[in-house]
């Protein structure tokens, strides 16, 4: 559930030297012992696939960790969690978002009947795209080329209006994702909402949340939702 406004500005606050407090430790542990933190980040890193992607070495985003686009970026994502108000068996938002061809409409308008549908992405679409619906939301840009910025990555600058937006949202085209893909309103709805930043995944049934993933990158799990499915299917 969200946080009472009473209390949320003290939250906000007690995040905010939190993440000055991590940062700050972290960039004298990187100037200290830089092995050992590289071994950590590349640990971590495993879990999401950055390190297995042979045009994508970790020199060009191990580097950004503790900078001040890397401060600012983690304490909006931890802002939008305090604001974070779906729970497991509650009412899942129905958003509005905007198809690629510009067309206005809602999440729930991607639910067929009543089966489960599960939000972002996965190569769960192939096995069981007969039984759910899937749908991709694309959100505001975790990694803008002037913000927390990758080298080597996309070149795609923090989505100034929704032409922005909808032009990044059609490279997801050449991946072939198998789904429908919509982009967020320039309000972020979606993605405050369902605390979606920068990544996160979810399986509605009935226009309840059945399943809410943890937040990625570190922590996002299609397996999780492959043991949902097959459970609720079997």
């Amino acid at each position: 559930m969200g946080l009472p406004q009473s209390g949320l500005w003290v939250k906000k606050l007690w995040v905010l030297l939190e993440v000055a407090v991590h940062v700050v430790v972290g960039k004298v542990l990187l100037i200290l012992f830089p092995d050992r933190v590289k071994r950590n980040i590349l640990a971590m890193g495993e879990k999401t696939g950055m390190t297995r992607n042979p045009h994508f070495s970790h020199d060009n985003w191990i580097p950004t960790f503790f900078s001040t686009q890397y401060f600012w970026f983690v304490l909006k994502v931890r802002w939008q969690r305090l604001e974070d108000t779906t729970e497991l068996g509650g009412l899942a938002p129905n958003c509005p978002v905007v198809r690629l061809s510009g067309q206005r409409c809602n999440i729930w308008d991607f639910m067929q009947g009543q089966q489960a549908a599960a939000h972002l992405r996965g190569r769960l679409i192939e096995d069981f795209s007969s039984i759910a619906d899937f749908l991709i939301i694309y959100i505001e840009e975790a990694h803008a080329s002037d913000g927390w910025a990758f080298k080597n990555n996309m070149d795609i600058r923090n989505h100034r209006n929704l032409q922005d937006r909808l032009q990044a949202a059609h490279l997801l085209l050449a991946r072939s994702p198998q789904c429908p893909v919509v982009v967020d309103t320039m309000q972020n709805q979606s993605s405050q909402l369902y605390a979606a930043l920068p990544e996160r995944l979810y399986v509605i049934q009935e226009g309840r949340i059945l399943y809410k993933g943890k937040s990625g990158p570190w922590n996002y799990n299609p397996e999780e939702v492959r043991a949902v499915l097959e459970k609720l299917y079997s």
